[in-house]
């Protein structure tokens, strides 16, 4: 009786057998007990979530021009502030004091030990930028393909309100959501108990006091990783792509497409440059063994099979016309197509101007990445019909019935979120969001219908995309749909398309990673007005410095994004904004109708959907047919026709790197060195992501800014100068041998 006398006073709730969750991986993960007395707003969770939240978007805007766009992810912040937190826990004075306005409150700044509320609730912080940790805002890259691509202008404050406006409107409905999706055991989220695991981890007291504390092994490895990084990032920066088919054949166009880590195919391409390996793809001593698996054999086959047989054995869409692999757009003989020749002074498209250079040609790997898009969208969707569908039904109705699991019981102790903060949200929102369409129209081109329909199938598609994440951990994603659905119905106008996708497709993804945090912070026991603030005033804080780091960076960095103007080896190319513009130029300014319909050249990849969506429905068929074969459920289409998907601007340089460096760590240290793993690999992890990324704007401050460089053969690219060159005969392409 004294035990549980002893448990209420300090407020820690425990759990019968028959309360615990349904889902037998949210029992192994998540524990069955609260303590709602600890602190969690405290001054430690306002500092260093702060400071987090304003370092990831800086390091992560930062790196999002460069070649090799390294993204920062909270799985650094979850490393690096536990070692902060306990040193501020362990220095800061633990004096009570009261402040005006609050009665007779007490506050410290050390209320106790650093705990793992705090920590959750820091890297929620650190993280509220960005929908499922893409590092810079999407809206961003509207500013950026004005300002760089198009060579037009766009006032700082219509930047701004595009990026908070479209970051937080989801926020609204996912709040309306939060019942439906958040509390019921039923909708369990796979992805957060990653997070949830690595909570638990990092908080375990070590137990051998002879074993390097991870806090001083990430010390170690950050300064490592900082100190290499000026070799791959400064002085040797041919060691980011060592493509030695490249220097093996340096007079051969089709080695060189073979062997070029960045151009081409990247056969035998290596890295010793961290950016180079974590870029695009996220760190891949993050990912699990099987996802690595899926996307090896999905990219073998794509890379390794369709496109040579594509290029080489049935030249598709005279591919040989053109670079084999380029995010570029062609004329039909070859050269680069002259876009800003095609925008009148409307900034819309010159019919006349384009039907005198003719139609868009993209590269063989362009086209059918967007081939393979539209299958992976089809896909997804039979997919999670036939392999996911009674799950998704039984739980939905499970979740319906009310009944209530141990995790939703504790949750009751702190106060509800009230409805009329989401209303409110909502309301300010879509009224300012409607004004910039309205008043600044001249600068965004979408009108106010536009918004009203980019919202409306927004929230559409947000319950169902919410309860397949929830179930599955699969999202699938709107982009495509909406710049198509908008190329058809508003053609001509290139960031009237791209504000529709980034309305219609971010405001989704972000609520979908807003109820993802949620239930990170209900399984976490976070009280859910903490969490709502921490986020909302992290998204405010994050979209003001990413545009401010865009803005400067537009401003200072001579030709940005321009690769034909830059120094050789200059990081400042944006891959990614090249993909964003090109795009902005096939779906808007001269839309789908002409690319992808009966006025353009690739009509035929929209059986690609058709393809996709059949797909699944034989495999599940096969197995049906085949119940004993254990290995047909596991063909998951959906990945392996997406394992692609971020190539371009991703290269198959990257993924090379990726794939090798996830086997390592995943499959081999993890089976034949586990403890190592457990303890260490999460570590290195961050440490690597902070080392490199602190050296690079170390780099940038004290040499870029001054022009200071070095020439010499290993700082002048990967050396593979006929990989972008065509092989049909009589083409003539400046730097290229004629056939």
């Amino acid at each position: 009786m004294e035990n549980n006398n002893r448990d209420t006073e300090i407020g820690k709730l425990k759990v019968e057998e028959d309360e615990e969750s349904p889902i037998e991986e949210v029992r192994l993960t998540v524990t069955n007990t609260d303590d709602p007395t600890l602190p969690v707003w405290t001054f430690r969770m306002w500092f260093l979530g702060l400071l987090s939240c304003s370092l990831l978007s800086f390091l992560n805007q930062f790196f999002a021009y460069r070649s090799q766009p390294l993204i920062i992810t909270q799985i650094t912040v979850q490393v690096a502030t536990l070692p902060l937190g306990n040193l501020m826990a362990a220095v800061l004075p633990s004096t009570t004091f009261t402040i005006p306005g609050f009665g007779s409150k007490q506050f410290s700044l050390n209320p106790g030990p650093f705990n793992m509320k705090e920590h959750v609730l820091i890297t929620i912080f650190a993280n509220a930028g960005s929908a499922f940790g893409s590092g810079s805002p999407y809206a961003v890259g509207i500013v950026n393909i004005i300002k760089a691509f198009y060579g037009r202008n766009i006032s700082f404050l219509a930047a701004w309100l595009l990026i908070i406006t479209t970051q937080v409107l989801g926020y609204g409905w996912a709040g309306l959501l939060k019942k439906y999706v958040v509390e019921p055991a039923h909708m369990w989220w796979p992805s957060t108990l990653v997070q949830v695991s690595i909570f638990r981890t990092l908080h375990e007291k070590d137990e051998d006091p002879h074993k390097f504390s991870r806090a001083k092994f990430f010390f170690i490895a950050l300064v490592c990783s900082f100190l290499w990084y000026i070799v791959p990032g400064y002085l040797f920066t041919t060691l980011t792509s060592i493509s030695w088919v490249c220097w093996v054949f340096s007079n051969s166009v089709t080695a060189q497409q073979l062997g070029s880590g960045m151009s081409g195919l990247g056969f035998g391409a290596l890295t010793l440059d961290w950016a180079a390996v974590a870029s695009f793809l996220f760190s891949p001593l993050i990912s699990p063994f099987f996802a690595i698996v899926n996307v090896f054999v999905g990219y073998a086959v794509i890379v390794y099979a369709v496109i040579p047989i594509a290029y080489w054995g049935f030249n598709v869409y005279d591919a040989n016309k053109f670079s084999i692999f380029s995010s570029d757009l062609f004329t039909a003989d070859g050269q680069l197509y002259n876009i800003s020749a095609i925008v009148n002074d409307k900034f819309q498209i010159d019919l006349a101007k384009y039907q005198e250079q003719g139609r868009i040609h993209l590269s063989v790997f362009f086209s059918l990445t967007y081939g393979f898009g539209f299958a992976t969208i089809a896909s997804t969707i039979t997919h999670v019909v036939c392999f996911h569908g009674r799950e998704i039904m039984e739980r939905y109705r499970a979740s319906k019935e009310g009944k209530e699991d141990i995790h939703t019981r504790l949750m009751k102790n702190y106060k509800d979120i009230p409805s009329w903060w989401f209303y409110l949200l909502l309301g300010v929102t879509l009224v300012v969001s409607l004004l910039i369409c309205i008043f600044l129209n001249h600068e965004i081109q979408m009108p106010w219908w536009g918004l009203l329909f980019a919202s409306a199938l927004a929230f559409m598609f947000t319950l169902p995309i919410s309860i397949i994440t929830a179930t599955t951990n699969q999202t699938p994603g709107l982009n495509i749909i909406t710049e198509y659905i908008f190329g058809i119905i508003y053609p001509g106008r290139p960031i009237a398309n791209v504000c529709f996708k980034t309305y219609g497709y971010i405001s989704m993804a972000q609520a979908v990673s807003f109820l993802s945090d949620f239930k990170l912070g209900h399984y976490m026991k976070i009280p859910p007005r903490s969490m709502f603030l921490v986020q909302f005033i992290g998204t405010m804080l994050a979209g003001t410095i990413n545009i401010c780091v865009a803005w400067w960076l537009l401003e200072s960095v001579k030709n940005i994004c321009h690769v034909d103007l830059l120094p050789e080896g200059s990081p400042w190319t944006c891959p990614s904004d090249r993909v964003f513009f090109d795009a902005s130029v096939i779906w808007g300014l001269v839309g789908p109708k002409r690319i992808f319909g009966t006025l353009g050249e690739y009509s035929a990849l929209n059986w690609f959907f058709l393809g996709g969506a059949i797909g699944p429905i034989l495999v599940w068929l096969l197995h049906k047919a085949f119940p004993q074969q254990a290995w047909i459920p596991l063909i998951n289409l959906p990945v392996l026709l997406g394992a692609t998907g971020m190539m371009p601007p991703a290269t198959a340089l990257n993924y090379n790197a990726w794939i090798i460096v996830g086997t390592i760590f995943n499959f081999f240290i993890f089976r034949y060195r586990k403890q190592w793993w457990q303890r260490y690999n999460y570590v290195l992890s961050a440490a690597l992501d902070a080392g490199v990324a602190f050296m690079a704007v170390l780099l940038y401050f004290a040499l870029g800014l001054e022009n200071v460089s070095l020439n010499w053969w290993g700082t002048a690219g990967e050396h593979c100068p006929l990989a972008t060159c065509p092989t049909a005969k009589g083409i003539e392409v400046d730097g290229c041998p004629v056939f």
